[in-house]
């Protein structure tokens, strides 16, 4: 590869992509899954997270582990079988040993193994609806549209916020948290003009993946109330829930690009 690279052979198209090719043939391609995606996909940053035991009792290493070979399996597989990059989305298949299968609340898989599965989509489609990107998108007590949706910008559309200004704090739970959701706290955090600026597409984002708690579990309510998993986007694009946030994302595949 160097003495190509050194006769500028790389120039060449169709060298390139026999290069590449030759490359993705061999084992140590395997680093491309681990160092890549645990890079764009901030996945070595799922050994430190750290679900409250007492909310989450159910959570330990062994789903920490199977959520991040989840991943790594489904992004192998996109680079692999040479799909498009925008199945990372949306694609309707993923790999389930019986430990993520049951916390995914799905019934019929057996083993530690992991096996492929096919997804309709409805609840489940793509990495943005995998526990890993999830939990790793959330506090160790709650969800967070906030950081769901930064996540969105920084590591889907390519369009990182600026850093909040100054002086404004973060949103706190409140002590009549159970009379409202999070939902309704935010607003009132986004009531001050120098938030709303960044939060009004960042937590519209975020917000559309709501049906899903701080471990990646689906859920409709929050508590007693049921949840509001719509957005608005700057501009009047709308959805309702993650099923056509997807479809949103998806038609924005040139940012995605």
């Amino acid at each position: 590869l160097m003495e190509r690279a050194t006769r500028l052979e790389l120039r060449q198209p169709e060298v390139l992509e026999q290069e590449v090719i030759r490359m993705m043939a061999d084992p140590r391609s395997q680093a491309l899954v681990e160092n890549f995606a645990g890079q764009w996909l901030e996945l070595r940053n799922l050994a430190l997270a750290a679900p409250d035991p007492d909310i989450f009792p159910s959570f330990g290493d062994d789903l920490r582990s199977a959520m991040r070979q989840e991943t790594e399996l489904f992004f192998e597989t996109i680079m692999r079988e040479d799909r498009s990059i925008v199945d990372f989305l949306d694609a309707r298949f993923t790999f389930w040993n019986e430990r993520l299968a049951r916390h995914y609340g799905m019934e019929g898989i057996k083993g530690d193994y992991f096996r492929r599965v096919n997804l309709d989509g409805r609840q489940r489609s793509g990495m943005l609806t995998q526990a890993s990107v999830l939990m790793l998108s959330s506090y160790p007590t709650r969800t967070s549209p906030v950081l769901r949706g930064k996540w969105l910008l920084d590591n889907i559309l390519g369009e990182p916020p600026p850093p909040p200004p100054p002086g404004v704090p973060e949103l706190e739970e409140t002590k009549t948290a159970s009379a409202v959701t999070l939902r309704q706290q935010l607003e009132i955090h986004r009531a001050n003009p120098a938030c709303a600026v960044c939060h009004e597409k960042m937590d519209a984002l975020g917000f559309g993946l709501e049906n899903y708690d701080a471990i990646g579990r689906w859920r409709t309510h929050e508590g007693a109330l049921p949840l509001d998993t719509s957005g608005v986007l700057p501009g009047g694009k709308s959805f309702q829930g993650p099923a056509e946030l997807k479809v949103l994302l998806r038609s924005q595949k040139d940012d995605f690009a």
